[in-house]
């Protein structure tokens, strides 16, 4: 699982007049929806700073984590990335744990396959997920639109990445298209609808995976231009 650890951007659950809910206890309620899992990655909790580790130290210290898993949950938050003196997207956690999720790791002779990635969208502090997900954008076919510039990139480049996409065309959306089915590898789901029946979405990103030529994958934290 992956996620920043202090974001306080997120809606309240805790009804705690002394607490102020955090990212991390939405972690604590999947554990308790979902019970004891090892095929879920459970990545970065303390929010420790990447330049405490030297490269060799990050990349060990993800293979150890992920190298057994097959399922990764990406918490997307209103305050998931980290601005702090406009810091880079490769010295903060979640690029690097969405990206040893993707690649193929060797150990001991044995090699791990791509995980399944999916992400799980947590409302802000308004109960709104419009941050990233605005439905009903269009009057025409009722689409959602995903406002995918607000990732980091290697969440971003493996949405709508479908090799050869199902789309329509609809005189009423901008651009007239839009795309449907499994158009993403990583596909964007709501906390509530998530929370309600995560066996359904774990089997749809089980699927995706195994269907995975499919779709362009990237796999590196950031990309040269």
């Amino acid at each position: 699982m992956s996620y920043k650890y202090g974001d306080e951007q997120v809606q309240d659950i805790l009804n705690s007049f002394w607490e102020t809910t955090k990212v991390r206890d939405y972690v604590n309620k999947l554990e308790e929806v979902l019970g004891e899992n090892d095929e879920i990655y459970k990545g970065e909790k303390d929010g420790q700073d990447l330049s405490d580790f030297k490269d060799s130290t990050i990349e060990t210290h993800l293979k150890n984590k992920i190298f057994d898993s097959s399922i990764t949950i990406v918490l997307v938050s209103k305050g998931m990335k980290d601005w702090t003196f406009f810091t880079p997207e490769d010295d903060q956690w979640i690029p690097w744990e969405i990206s040893y999720s993707l690649k193929e790791i060797t150990r001991n002779e044995r090699t791990s396959r791509t995980n399944a990635v999916l992400a799980v969208v947590i409302p802000d502090e308004n109960g709104s997920y419009d941050y990233y997900i605005q439905e009903n954008t269009c009057p025409h076919c009722n689409c959602s639109t995903l406002k995918t510039d607000f990732l980091f990139g290697i969440l971003k480049r493996n949405m709508f990445n479908k090799k050869n996409p199902e789309i329509i065309e609809c005189d009423g959306h901008t651009g007239g298209t839009v795309y449907t089915g499994r158009h993403s590898y990583i596909q964007s789901i709501k906390w509530e609808n998530f929370i309600n029946n995560p066996t359904l979405y774990l089997d749809i990103a089980t699927e995706i995976k195994d269907d995975l030529e499919s779709y362009n994958i990237s796999k590196l934290v950031t990309v040269e231009e």
